[in-house]
């Protein structure tokens, strides 16, 4: 009696090292974006708190 394999499910194809290196990078490019909205943010309060 033989176990005939199980057809495996379908797999994406393993991603290329370029397509991880723009992922990272577009990550990166929307961190410090994040970042800069948020330090901007704080400054602007901190004028504001100063001029009131």
């Amino acid at each position: 009696m033989s176990i005939a394999p199980v057809p495996a499910p379908f797999e994406a194809p393993p991603r290329r090292v370029r397509q991880q290196a723009r992922d990272a990078a577009t990550v990166m490019a929307f961190s410090a974006a994040t970042s800069i909205a948020v330090t901007l943010g704080f400054l602007v309060l901190a004028f504001l708190a100063r001029q009131a």
